[in-house]
């Protein structure tokens, strides 16, 4: 359609019709006040600060809710008009409380801006106090609604942008204010404390909890999150070098937006811990034999490294090292750190918890789809034309993920979620296929997806075209799965035949965009499930289009740059195997060093070496093991066998009480670097503080060592680090050119087939047995992320009163004669027993879970849930140690 042509004071402009008056003004450098707008929220028309005037006809007119008519006359700062901006903010200073020195919103007020920049100082109006209660007592939000100016955009952030539903207006005129449902405090009510209302309040009616710190920061910096894998870009204010207020960042293009979660809003306090690391420490020995770590300079610290390192590797081979790098680290210190342990001391023994903890999946997807799903942007989830949700919560794991699902369902996307537990997403909308009447519990995801597919074919739903032009069945598959009965693959999984056709009738014929879980591979069945989904996602289409294919949520934040760095025992730096000559041989070329021969050992297989005592040395930069892997007693007594450790990392914790040398590094806001997020976008970042004590950069640390070492190239700033990556990794090539890139695909956008998965038939996995009757599932809930180390440290979270419950059914506590214990605060006390370790928690009954089924939160009580952990679920290709078959004992 044609643009309409205006005239806004005096100036010819145009706009697409249905444009509003407000943004084609700002489209056109031309300012117009307001309190109510966002560029991320629905036109409202609140405040009515936004009045122009029209000149034909004499209107006055909120110009963020009327669209553009041809030949409009529009002034926007006439007398009159600014007549009627200063009566409206008269009325509202003369409502709002008189305590601007001490409010949180300081110079950053926008009612206090827009009153100055109409030349409002007194209102000359009777005060009209509107006392409500000041609200202290939540550990994130103070809520102080007499300053309320009823701009409704924390409501509409709920609704619309986080789609939660947690708050809404309550009675009218005088008495109205955003409130919960029966006016609940926010912590009972269904708040998930992401924060983005607090970021869009215009005035200080909501402000970040904060025991140390009032008003305005010194300054505003913009970094990355460095929490899970959806990389958001975040606004830190500082002040006397200590951040003390984050925020969604104002860039646009970013992955978030205006919304965080609550760990990327209110979990950052975890950098002022009085548990930093401050000082380099070395363990040192007594006259009666008592050792203690005591602090150091680098200089001495760095020495003991490199000497005990090259005399462990002169004595016991270089296979006697190890190295487990950091998906919490940047790029470049994840570069740095593989090829320290390759070229100075000659192993390719070098991994990451992350190895337990999303690496696989992220490798076996882009195996499967050729790399054609590195690129993924989120908000094509949001544009998705139907959505497949496979065990997946990503309200926890990944919120910012779960927001643009959920934008997409508001928008009328079809959405499918297959889960035997009752996730957010299960009960936002959409068909939920679960378990309804039995099945096999542990292959129930393999049975649900093959009869949802076995029905598209049967109806015709899925795209021909492009399953003969791409997909390659040399297993047989297609005719395999065309052979069976929809009906009783469904009764199979337990689900009702009708709610498999009716989530067909949903998807036949569209584009989907498939969102597996995180941890997909470290759950029983996880590499059968797999192989379905993507069997289903290749014969719909989904690879060939831009809203659709496979999106893999990323547990951490540099989940998928740790990896494209190299920091794997059978992958070189650009995702070259150790196992392919040419590949080795391209990057001993560019590094001008011989690169071991054999591949490494991964996490698993170090601990064992360890317990052998073949391995005598291991560097552990950025994670705790102690705490992150599954049966923590056996790699405790692993790591004791060490003859030498070393730890680097920003926080005391299990592990570094066992380290022979402690080196303190920056976390991501006190250091430059770059981290590639779940979508593909590498994201480069400046520091915002400084670190503390004689902290320093991870990539400075290794630097330091790479020179004490003896290695010849000295990583003196961190661009020469870059040099080196965009020349050793191709996808890396605009490598901190721009603040923001994108991972570089090889070749067409898709390539010439894809290979059809065989039709897997489930085994019984982990079926309960007599001694252990039910299934227990170790996941995340939002307020830890993964193991814990960082958001337990985070005063907030801690104060939040949430403790990790043992989850359990309905129906299962009922049988156990579970109920209510006044005396623990109305929760029971049990034990959880597996084959592998038992913990004690409070019980609460989650009416989202099947019969027979128990969550594990992770995170709590110092990671306990991993004491009932398989270790041995670990080895390759891995059994899934996150179902694990337990019992309950009654305290």
């Amino acid at each position: 359609m044609k643009n309409i042509v205006l005239t806004i004071n005096g100036k010819k402009v145009s706009a697409p019709p249905g444009t509003s008056i407000l943004t084609a003004a700002e489209k056109n450098g031309i300012a117009i006040p307001t309190l109510c707008s966002h560029e991320e929220l629905a036109p409202y028309g609140a405040c009515r600060i936004c009045l122009v005037e029209e000149e034909n006809s004499g209107r006055l007119m909120a110009s963020c809710v009327t669209p553009v008519a041809p030949e409009m006359t529009i002034h926007t700062d006439s007398p009159r008009v600014k007549d009627h901006r200063k009566n409206i903010v008269r009325l509202m200073i003369a409502e709002h409380p008189e305590s601007c020195i001490v409010c949180n919103k300081g110079n950053r007020c926008e009612l206090r801006r827009v009153a100055a920049e109409l030349g409002v100082a007194e209102t000359r109006l009777y005060p009209m106090p509107n006392h409500k209660p000041f609200e202290t007592h939540n550990p994130f939000i103070v809520r102080d609604l007499a300053k309320c100016i009823l701009c409704g955009k924390c409501i509409r952030a709920d609704h619309e942008r986080v789609a939660v539903g947690a708050i809404d207006y309550s009675d009218r005129g005088f008495s109205s204010r955003p409130v919960t449902l029966h006016e609940m405090p926010l912590e009972k009510s269904r708040c998930t404390f992401c924060g983005t209302c607090v970021s869009m309040c215009p005035t200080g009616a909501l402000s970040t909890h904060n025991t140390f710190f009032t008003g305005t920061p010194e300054t505003e910096e913009t970094t990355i999150c460095g929490f899970c894998g959806a990389g958001c870009s975040l606004s830190l204010g500082v002040s006397d070098n200590r951040v003390v207020e984050v925020n969604p960042s104002p860039d646009r293009d970013t992955v978030n937006g205006a919304t965080l979660c609550v760990r990327g809003h209110f979990a950052h306090d975890f950098l002022l811990s009085p548990e930093r690391l401050l000082h380099p420490l070395v363990r040192e020995t007594d006259e009666e034999g008592n050792t203690r770590l005591a602090p150091t300079g680098f200089d001495a610290a760095l020495s003991t490294v490199a000497g005990r390192l090259a005399d462990i590797k002169r004595r016991n081979g270089e296979e006697s090292i190890g190295f487990i790098g950091s998906a919490k680290c940047t790029n470049e210190e994840n570069y740095l750190f593989q090829k320290i342990a390759r070229v100075i001391f000659g192993t390719n023994n070098i991994t990451s918890t992350g190895a337990a903890g999303g690496h696989a999946l992220i490798r076996e997807v882009a195996e499967k789809t050729k790399g054609t799903c590195r690129v993924r942007r989120l908000s094509s989830l949001e544009n998705a034309d139907a959505i497949v949700a496979v065990l997946s919560d990503t309200d926890h794991a990944v919120p910012v993920a779960g927001y643009h699902i959920k934008r997409a369902v508001k928008k009328g996307a079809p959405l499918v979620v297959i889960d035997p537990y009752r996730s957010d997403l299960a009960a936002f909308g959409g068909v939920w296929l679960h378990p309804e009447k039995g099945g096999k519990s542990g292959a129930f995801g393999i049975d649900a997806i093959n009869a949802l597919t076995a029905r598209l074919i049967a109806e015709g739903g899925v795209d021909r075209a492009f399953m003969d032009r791409y997909a390659n069945d040399e297993h047989g598959w297609l005719p395999a799965i065309s052979a069976k009965d929809p009906d009783a693959l469904a009764k199979q999984a337990g689900i009702a035949p009708e709610r498999v056709k009716q989530a067909a009738s949903m998807l036949k014929n569209r584009k989907i965009a498939f969102v597996p879980p995180c941890d997909l591979l470290e759950r029983q069945n996880g590499k059968a499930l797999l192989d379905a989904l993507f069997n289903l996602a290749l014969i719909t289409g989904a690879l060939g289009d831009k809203n659709a294919g496979i999106f893999i949520p990323a547990l951490e934040n540099n989940a998928v740059g740790a990896l494209d760095m190299g920091c794997a025992p059978d992958m070189l730096p650009g995702w070259r195997k150790i196992s392919d000559a040419s590949e080795k041989e391209s990057v001993a070329a560019m590094w001008e060093a011989a690169i071991p021969e054999k591949e490494g050992k991964d996490i698993h297989a170090m601990i064992e070496a360890a317990e052998a005592g073949t391995l005598k040395a291991l560097y552990i930069m950025g994670e705790n093991p102690l705490r992150s892997l599954p049966d923590p007693e056996r790699v405790r007594g692993a790591l004791k066998k060490l003859d030498f450790i070393v730890v680097q990392d920003i926080l005391q914790n299990r592990t570094t009480e066992l380290a022979h040398v402690v080196l303190p590094g920056a976390a991501f806001a006190e250091k430059q670097g770059s981290f590639t997020n779940m979508e593909g976008r590498i994201q480069s970042f400046i520091p915002v503080v400084s670190p503390p004590g004689d902290a320093l950069p991870d990539w400075a640390i290794l630097a330091m060592l790479a020179r004490k070492a003896g290695y010849p190239e000295h990583y003196t700033a961190i661009e020469k680090i870059r040099q080196e990556i965009r020349r050793v990794v191709p996808s890396y090539t605009a490598l901190g050119s721009h603040r923001q890139e994108w991972v570089k695909q090889n070749g067409s956008e898709i390539p010439d087939s894809f290979p059809l998965a065989p039709l897997h038939t489930p085994g019984t996995g982990s079926e309960p047995d007599e001694k252990f009757p039910f299934i227990a599932y170790i996941g995340s809930r939002r307020w830890h992320l993964g193991a814990g180390t960082r958001t337990a440290r985070s005063a907030r979270i801690t104060a939040s009163g949430r403790t990790g419950e043992i989850e359990i059914a309905p129906a299962d506590a009922m049988d156990l004669g579970i109920a209510n214990d006044s005396e623990n605060g109305g929760k029971p006390i049990i034990r959880l027993l597996s084959p592998f370790g038992a913990i004690e928690r409070a019980a609460a009954v989650n009416q989202g879970l099947p019969k027979g089924h128990i969550f594990v939160p992770q995170g709590f009580y110092g990671n306990d849930a991993m004491q009932i952990a398989d270790f041995n679920a670990l080895k390759p290709p891995g059994s899934g140690w996150r179902n694990v078959r337990v019992r309950i004992e009654k305290m």
